[in-house]
């Protein structure tokens, strides 16, 4: 097939599309552990699997006819994927704000990396951690600090009752916990060491 009729665009399944977008004129939070996290996947790709690929591309392109080569023409979109996700961490790490949460360890007020445990109207009780765009996981009780529950949320205290708008009307949210991470205090020896 003519190179006229494929299509080679990397805008077809950029990721960035399925990540939220930052609001305007606000800052890329992120806990240091996503920040590791983020910048772990990105030296990994950068290190390990990208001269990977391109050792395998390099070895496929010298095996003749490119355009029934399947380990030529994966390793080329691999290589366009995990360039695209290069670009991508790139952006978010130059943008990020590592916030460490457990400067507001026993804190009863709600700012960024709190869990949360609050009743509904339903009188459902909910435990959340509230963390940056790049990292939440709704799947282990995580949210965006962008989300509508963590925005009605923030700055409230132990015992408040917030009001979240949701699609069915104004739901009237009590605040029963707040806590952070324990600081990671590091212990240093002082005491004078004997040479014998």
């Amino acid at each position: 097939m003519s190179k006229a009729f494929t299509k080679e665009s990397d805008a077809d399944d950029d990721e960035e599309l399925a990540v939220p977008a930052i609001p305007a004129g606000t800052r890329n939070y992120m806990t240091p552990e996503g920040y590791a996290c983020l910048r772990g996947e990105f030296m990994r790709l950068l290190d390990e699997e990208r001269p990977k690929i391109v050792e395998i591309v390099s070895w496929a392109a010298k095996n003749g006819d490119r355009s029934e080569n399947g380990d030529y023409l994966y390793g080329k979109k691999r290589l366009r994927e995990i360039d695209r996700r290069l670009r991508f961490l790139t952006k978010r790490l130059d943008i990020a704000e590592v916030v460490d949460p457990s400067i507001h360890h026993g804190s009863e007020q709600i700012f960024f990396g709190a869990t949360v445990t609050y009743v509904n109207s339903r009188d459902e009780e909910r435990t959340i951690t509230i963390k940056g765009i790049d990292e939440s996981d709704s799947l282990a009780g995580e949210v965006s600090w962008i989300a509508p529950m963590a925005r009605a949320l923030l700055k409230a205290r132990v015992g408040d009752e917030v009001q979240l708008l949701t699609p069915g009307g104004v739901e009237h949210i009590e605040v029963m916990a707040v806590a952070y991470p324990r600081p990671n205090i590091v212990q240093i020896d002082l005491k004078p060491t004997t040479t014998g």
